[in-house]
């Protein structure tokens, strides 16, 4: 699948995150993409996000992005932060572009 062009600039030639934009726009973009790698309905326990997550970003910092993905409701936490599971539906489509 090839990356929104919006976003040439932060994904590397094997499609991963290189680098994360400031503008909130494509940062959603993003949290979409990254969203995708993730099972809806499936458990998943910290070591499991950051795996999936250095896998698809170079920049080195997992914590941001678990931490954005939960923020836009994309990814959610059990309260005792010991699961995470994607929601179903989860998107930030309805943000792009504000």
């Amino acid at each position: 699948m090839e990356p929104n062009p919006e976003l040439r600039g932060f994904i590397d030639a094997d499609g991963k995150i290189k680098s994360w934009p400031s503008k909130q726009a494509k940062q959603f973009l993003l949290l979409d993409m990254l969203g995708e790698k993730f099972e809806a309905g499936k458990e998943y326990n910290a070591q499991e996000i950051n795996k999936i997550l250095n896998m698809n970003h170079t920049f080195n910092d997992p914590a941001l992005l678990r931490r954005e993905l939960i923020t836009r409701k994309i990814l959610q936490r059990s309260p005792d932060g010991r699961s995470y599971w994607k929601m179903e539906n989860s998107s930030n489509s309805d943000y792009a572009g504000k």
